[in-house]
């Protein structure tokens, strides 16, 4: 039997998703999987969209193959489409491929879309198969999403309307067990732009007839809770992560990985601050000196991956600073020379996968979440968009796995840059999330062990996936 995957644009969601379909090919013998790639609506700066699409397509195997997508050419009546339209126009696309599967003896036994590919449904119904959503994030956040539109459909309550209150909102959430201060609200759901379009996905999650998250029962007891009961409108919801590749083999280039590697290489164990803020995060110059001068004081070694915001008022991937000394207090770079070092482009999974990283100064992106739990590095939160805030407040109030650097202020959706973050606050949580003996690391070291575990034979997600297969197969037979 055949499952054809469609993964919404861009490494985050690739990725993780191209895990998921190893998983399950390796699982059992009887099922293929094929993934159809939509190329990313713009490059970042890195451009590992573009090497790891190349890296994928040119190695497909007997039941794991991939299909890249060409970019429909504009009919001039959209130049600049949004993202959910953008998406929307490989529909014919997708329909083709997989009607002229190389096998098409293999019977279809779902599609399974990415989170953000919910318009595919649609096409799921047309080809007569069932649907499937692979949600990318945690189950704490699915719960959120349910709330919410529960709110908006039932109570009338519509959250965005909360964004400029004065006092202090809290909503209780299911998947949570304390409430959720409404600045810790993922920046989409307080837009009045976006709101409705996350309303009508999540009612459309019902759809469905599973629901697949990266995520494990070990990491997120309250919402697995939550989901394996029957107040909830969903239909079954399988943790199957971390879905993520621990090789540290990265599809950047070879040479820059290398150099970085090496110098890792030669630092004390867990004596390195690792500052990465995924491909979207960038920071202005006045952020940038209060970074360095946090640096500076706590004379920790470190390794920066350092980014330029993008315009303001823009939603393009961040750039690359021309000059350092320009923009870094002077003589930095003199004066850190022997303990630190600056970079562009990390190869995010060798860096923390090495001894010498002691914490993870982070964006609180799921995916850099799941890593740095896997290899057991300490983070310090620092979101920036999206919902890297419900991420933020997840990992250090609900879970005790990460201290904080601020989590009291919100970024407009894709917006990278909400306020300035004092060198004293930056500072302070890399002194906490460098100690040796916390209470934090001593947490992570073992949600590292139980994350490895899950996806053993007889762990949480390795039942999971097999409860999932059996559904799968019902399909077709």
């Amino acid at each position: 039997m055949e499952l054809v995957f469609i993964p919404s644009p861009g490494d985050g969601h690739l990725r993780p998703l191209v895990e998921v379909a190893k998983l399950l090919i390796d699982r059992n013998d009887h099922v293929s999987v094929t993934i159809i790639i939509i190329p990313p609506m713009q490059e970042t700066s890195s451009g590992n969209s573009s090497s790891c699409i190349a890296s994928l397509s040119t190695s497909s195997q007997h039941r794991l193959r991939y299909n890249v997508l060409d970019k429909p050419k504009s009919n001039g009546d959209d130049p600049k489409p949004n993202f959910l339209s953008y998406i929307e126009s490989f529909r014919p696309q997708i329909k083709a491929t997989v009607e002229k599967r190389t096998d098409p003896a293999q019977a279809i036994a779902g599609l399974v879309v990415d989170m953000f590919c919910m318009v595919m449904i649609d096409l799921a119904k047309e080809l007569n198969v069932p649907s499937y959503m692979f949600f990318t994030c945690n189950a704490t956040l699915l719960g959120l999403h349910v709330r919410v539109q529960y709110l908006y459909d039932v109570e009338k309550l519509d959250v965005s309307d909360l964004k400029d209150s004065e006092t202090t909102t809290e909503l209780e959430v299911p998947t949570f067990t304390r409430p959720l201060p409404l600045n810790c609200f993922s920046s989409a759901m307080l837009s009045k732009e976006w709101l409705p379009i996350i309303v009508e996905d999540t009612r459309r999650f019902q759809e469905t007839k599973g629901i697949l998250v990266n995520t494990f029962a070990e990491l997120e007891p309250q919402a697995i809770k939550f989901f394996s009961g029957r107040d909830h409108p969903l239909p079954p919801v399988y943790p199957v992560g971390p879905a993520m590749n621990p090789n540290t083999n990265s599809s950047g280039s070879d040479d820059k990985q290398s150099e970085i590697l090496r110098w890792l290489d030669e630092q004390p164990s867990k004596s390195v601050v690792f500052l990465c803020f995924g491909s979207m995060g960038g920071f202005s110059e006045e952020q940038v000196k209060e970074i360095a001068v946090a640096l500076e004081r706590t004379g920790y070694r470190f390794l920066w991956s350092l980014r330029r915001a993008a315009a303001k008022g823009t939603m393009g991937p961040p750039g690359e600073f021309t000059n350092l000394e320009e923009i870094l207090p002077e003589g930095f770079l003199d004066r850190t020379t022997e303990i630190g070092k600056i970079i562009a482009w990390a190869p995010q999974t060798a860096v923390l996968a090495n001894p010498a990283i002691g914490g993870f100064v982070s964006h609180c992106g799921w995916n850099s979440i799941l890593e740095s739990l896997w290899f057991g590095v300490p983070m310090a939160t620092w979101p920036l968009y999206a919902e890297q805030q419900v991420n933020a407040f997840q990992m250090v109030e609900e879970l005790g796995l990460a201290v904080e650097i601020r989590n009291s202020f919100r970024g407009d959706y894709m917006t990278a840059e909400s306020g300035l973050m004092t060198a004293e606050e930056i500072e302070r949580g890399i002194r906490c999330v460098m100690e040796q003996d916390s209470v934090v690391r001593a947490k992570v070291q073992e949600m590292s062990q139980k994350s490895q575990v899950a996806l053993m034979k007889g762990g949480s997600s390795h039942n999971a996936l097999l409860k999932f297969i059996q559904d799968v197969t019902k399909n077709i037979s």
